[in-house]
């Protein structure tokens, strides 16, 4: 069943690729969607093509002393989880045709839901941007001995530019990406694992080492939950939404675990001393497929990167901020964008550290963020909420409250990691960094108790 907001986007946009996406958060009018839902299968699998996803495994052998199989079993375990969540909240995109933090307004207000959406766009628009554009760079570098800053600068240059224009020509440049990225990955995926010794690794991480793995493995994934209906909200209404929802999740799903799992096995070959992270990776492999798989890591950076600072200006203007003007959405996105290229210059000479304790952090807000939307979705269920959207006077502080409970005391017990160590973590360190799964269960619950009457009066 199709719902209005009554919000409907200004301007032609309908399948043009060479023009500016125009308007903002506003819903899609049904005379411009378009599309399958197999889109989305390419759509979440080409942004995880890439290094920053083969390095989310590498940290299970090399930061969390796991063997090979006990990093498997915590990849397999926080994708499973990730996957899940994005699915879920993939489905709702046809039906509403807004971003995914619009749709979070139900749950936390107007008010209160610029909160996750500003933390969703620094996130995504500037984090994730960074650290995507740091192993592009690195992998241009090598490729073509470009002086680095400067290969970053390339990156970030095309990067920008696609994101600009927006939907089409992102879902274009995904799409044509995908074979490229899938043969050339799926061929060194093959060759690192023949040459690794998958019982090898494994330093005595133990449970500790194996939950901070699985962390960190569903911070990468569910780090693109907060955006699953920016590219599902094109889709016609009248589209299958259990399609809908199992393409983003396998799409999702597969790449990140192929990927980390060849990462893993990597760290059981031989690597130079001082080696970058990528020339690490493709060190071992014949020099034809090395080059090619340093082209696909630039890709692959890229076809993250368009998504990012794309559902990052998205979350921005989800604050409620105004910005005058018909491509107010590609505004954000340019300034996103020099944002991110100022912090992948920070961050460009520490990228293990850096990168652990990033995906970490991420988890700490996406996991209460994630329990207050699927409680609330579990609430409303069957019920109208498209009149809720872009209510101005409706307000819900019990989404806010019980977020900011869920993310503060899941950090102050339970954070393991090189800025804070929680309470129980730190008297307790065998169980690791449990943190996103406290949080989503504080959350969930605390809203559920909170929040019941006024998500069954209200819709």
């Amino acid at each position: 069943m199709s719902e209005t907001t009554g919000v409907l986007r200004e301007g032609d946009y309908g399948t043009k690729v060479g023009t500016v996406e125009p308007g903002g958060i506003e819903e899609i009018p049904q005379s411009e969607r378009h599309g399958s839902p197999i889109q989305l299968l390419w759509t979440w699998t080409s942004p995880n093509l890439e290094f920053a996803t083969v390095f989310v495994g590498v940290l299970g052998v090399l930061a969390f002393n796991l063997s090979v199989m006990q990093s498997l079993a915590a990849i397999l375990l926080g994708n499973s989880l990730g996957a899940a969540g994005h699915a879920f909240l993939s489905m709702r995109g046809p039906r509403y045709g807004v971003p995914q933090m619009v749709l979070g307004r139900p749950a936390f207000g107007r008010l209160g839901n610029a909160i996750p959406s500003l933390l969703g766009s620094l996130v995504a628009g500037i984090g994730w941007f960074a650290v995507n554009s740091v192993s592009g760079a690195f992998a241009l570098n090598t490729l073509f001995h470009v002086n680095l800053k400067l290969s970053l600068l390339i990156v970030v240059l095309i990067q920008v530019a696609i994101a600009f224009f927006g939907h089409n020509l992102i879902q274009l440049f995904e799409r044509y990406a995908f074979p490229v990225l899938a043969v050339v990955f799926v061929i060194a995926v093959i060759v690192t694992l023949s040459k690794s010794d998958l019982g090898g690794g494994g330093k005595g991480g133990g449970l500790g080492g194996f939950l901070l793995e699985t962390a960190t493995v569903y911070g990468y994934a569910a780090g693109w939950n907060p955006f699953a209906t920016d590219y599902a909200r094109y889709l016609p209404s009248k589209s299958d939404a259990k399609k809908v929802g199992l393409f983003a999740g396998l799409g999702l799903f597969l790449s990140t675990t192929i990927l980390e799992f060849a990462g893993a096995a990597s760290m059981t070959i031989a690597a130079p001393k001082d080696a970058s992270p990528t020339d690490a990776f493709v060190g071992h492999f014949p020099t034809l497929l090395a080059k090619l798989v340093l082209l696909c890591i630039i890709i692959g950076s890229i076809a993250a990167n368009v998504l990012n600072i794309y559902s990052g200006s998205l979350s921005f203007l989800a604050t409620g901020i105004k910005i005058p003007s018909h491509i107010r959405r590609a505004i954000v996105a340019l300034v996103f964008g020099i944002g991110g290229f100022i912090l992948a210059l920070s961050a460009i000479n520490n990228p293990k550290n850096n990168y652990e304790n990033f995906l970490l952090v991420i988890s700490y807000w996406i996991g209460p963020w994630l329990g207050v939307i699927v409680a609330d979705a579990l609430l409303r269920r069957g019920k109208h909420i498209a009149h809720l959207l872009f209510k101005s006077d409706y307000e819900n502080y019990a989404g806010p409250i019980a977020f900011v409970v869920g993310v503060v005391v899941s950090i102050w017990l339970f954070s393991n990691q090189a800025y804070y160590t929680g309470a129980l973590a730190k008297n307790h360190p065998g169980i690791g960094d449990i943190t996103f799964e406290a949080g989503f269960v504080i959350a969930f619950v605390l809203y559920w108790v909170l929040g019941a009457k006024k998500a069954r009066a209200s819709s």
